[in-house]
């Protein structure tokens, strides 16, 4: 696996590579995997771009910013409001995500330009393709290329490849846009936003390195946690219950079917769901 990804890299990236990065696992794999190469004389120009917006919680720039810089990789951060550049994003429509990545790549694809770089990545794996992610139609009118996913790496690949070369994030919990904890149709207002950022920094001072979500449903708070965790939860349910009434919620409910990646979309009629995740 990690051959057909070097070999696959090498033939794409001879040109330079401006790679979308968020500092998850998969595109950290993918950084690392061009700066070695790049070490060799094989990737003449490289350039790593986070897009830092109101969908993004706060804490993740400064995040970002700290693993480009131990890893010694160029970086550039890019300011962006698709709330308000894009308005028909505004009550999270189901098509959110491939508006977003539009508007997002595109933007990338124009900052590439401007350095001389025509080749564009992205850190989506193979596992991505299973699901429910119309983003990745909006990549694939872009041009922009997904090595992962078209050398087969799942995300436990990633992980395991990003364990082999000693990667911090190696186990990092996947952290998708703040979107995703909202009903489709719910109003993604700034406040309501700042809200789940703010109830799952707490959750995960209670759960440290748990991959946990907070979904909202009106004034309704359920909580999504690892199914090893749940008796736990139910024994710190004053506490969690006290700390999320705070944040405004009436109602605090823990799932029983755990942490699953995409939940939200269980509620869509299976014709809408062309089986390609947004978590």
């Amino acid at each position: 696996m990690k051959q057909r990804l070097r070999e696959f890299l090498i033939r794409h990236a001879s040109g330079g590579v401006a790679l979308a990065f968020s500092g998850g696992v998969d595109s950290t794999l993918l950084l690392q995997a061009l700066l070695r190469l790049q070490a060799e004389g094989l990737v003449p120009d490289l350039l790593a771009c986070y897009f830092q917006s109101k969908l993004q919680p706060a804490s993740d720039a400064a995040e970002v910013v700290k693993i480009a810089s131990a890893m010694d990789a160029p970086l550039e951060v890019i300011p962006v409001d698709p709330l308000a550049d894009l308005p028909n994003l505004r009550y999270n429509p189901i098509d959110r995500c491939y508006h977003c990545k539009r508007f997002l790549f595109s933007k990338l694809v124009e900052r590439a330009r401007d350095r001389g770089l025509y080749c564009i990545m992205d850190g989506t794996n193979a596992d991505d393709l299973k699901v429910y992610r119309p983003g990745l139609q909006a990549l694939r009118e872009l041009g922009v290329i997904s090595p992962l996913a078209e050398t087969g790496m799942s995300k436990a690949d990633v992980r395991l490849l990003a364990t082999e070369w000693g990667l911090s994030c190696a186990t990092k919990p996947s952290s998708p846009c703040l979107a995703t904890r909202f009903e489709y149709g719910a109003e993604l207002a700034e406040e309501n936003l700042r809200r789940v950022e703010q109830g799952e920094n707490e959750l995960r001072r209670l759960f440290p390195g748990s991959a946990l979500r907070l979904r909202v449903h009106d004034d309704l708070a359920r909580i999504e946690l690892p199914t090893s965790e749940l008796s736990r939860a139910a024994d710190l349910a004053r506490s969690i219950s006290s700390t999320l009434r705070a944040l405004g919620f009436t109602y605090i409910t823990l799932d029983l079917e755990g942490m699953r990646s995409g939940s939200m979309d269980a509620a869509l009629p299976p014709p809408s769901i062309s089986r390609q995740n947004h978590e």
